[in-house]
């Protein structure tokens, strides 16, 4: 996405979103100069310190995620017989929407990070894994056989064909993976806690009515998966340069 871009986007949600306010005519509803001015404020303080909690337990869990599911991916791509034993499970666990093991895995882990880091992990898991798990099983057999005809075993096949091959595929699932690891993030920080973004805006806002404040816990919600988003497009341009130029 270009800079031009998304300005426009900005300014067309902004604009959207002052007519909205003028047309709803309530508290309830803030103008968007009301709520940036009351984020402005807050984040140096209480807003920024929610903000840094959120960061680290969503990155911690895509980090966790990334580094279980895509070697797993691999080798079930490439290995029939690990494939077969494991998909059934993954035919059956995959669609199970993993929110509902949430209150378990708080009684099991606790209230504290390990908790909510654990559950968003699992969910962005299957996602990536069956991702990676396609992208190795789709791999052409003469690119596998090309590179073992100059004498590389599996550990090469898998450091230079399968895990680059891998690696569009991690960020495609990614990519997809950024709206759905917030939404996780504000549920599982919604309660049976006591910091994040979550917390903030249905405790500590939304709970006594500071409707400003609780749109820019909002907002910080927004931005951080935005940011989320970005540093997967930087990490696409970087790793993947082909796409771009194609």
């Amino acid at each position: 996405m270009s800079r031009r871009d998304l300005g426009l986007g900005l300014l067309t949600t902004l604009v959207l979103w002052q007519l909205l306010a003028w047309v709803i005519g309530r508290t309830v509803f803030p103008p968007p100069a009301k709520v940036l001015a009351a984020f402005v404020q807050d984040i140096p303080g209480d807003l920024g310190r929610h903000f840094l909690i959120s960061a680290w337990r969503v990155s911690a869990a895509i980090i966790l995620s990334v580094l279980t599911a895509v070697p797993l991916g691999l080798g079930l791509g490439q290995i029939a017989t690990l494939n077969r034993l494991f998909s059934p499970l993954i035919y059956i666990v995959y669609p199970i929407p993993k929110i509902v093991l949430l209150p378990v895995i708080l009684v099991l882990l606790g209230s504290g990070d390990t908790s909510k880091i654990f559950i968003i992990a699992i969910i962005l898991f299957f996602q990536v894994l069956v991702v990676v798990r396609d992208a190795a099983a789709d791999l052409r057999p003469e690119l596998i056989l090309s590179v073992r005809s100059i004498g590389a075993g599996r550990r090469a096949l898998y450091r230079f064909v399968y895990l680059p091959a891998a690696i569009p595929a991690v960020l495609t699932a990614l990519r997809v993976s950024v709206g759905t690891a917030i939404a996780v993030l504000f549920i599982a920080e919604s309660f049976a806690t006591t910091s994040g973004l979550g917390y903030y805006i249905i405790t500590e806002t939304w709970g006594v009515l500071k409707y400003a404040e609780m749109y820019s816990g909002v907002l910080a919600m927004s931005l951080l998966g935005l940011s989320l988003y970005f540093v997967v497009d930087v990490l696409d341009r970087r790793l993947c340069p082909w796409r771009e130029a194609r």
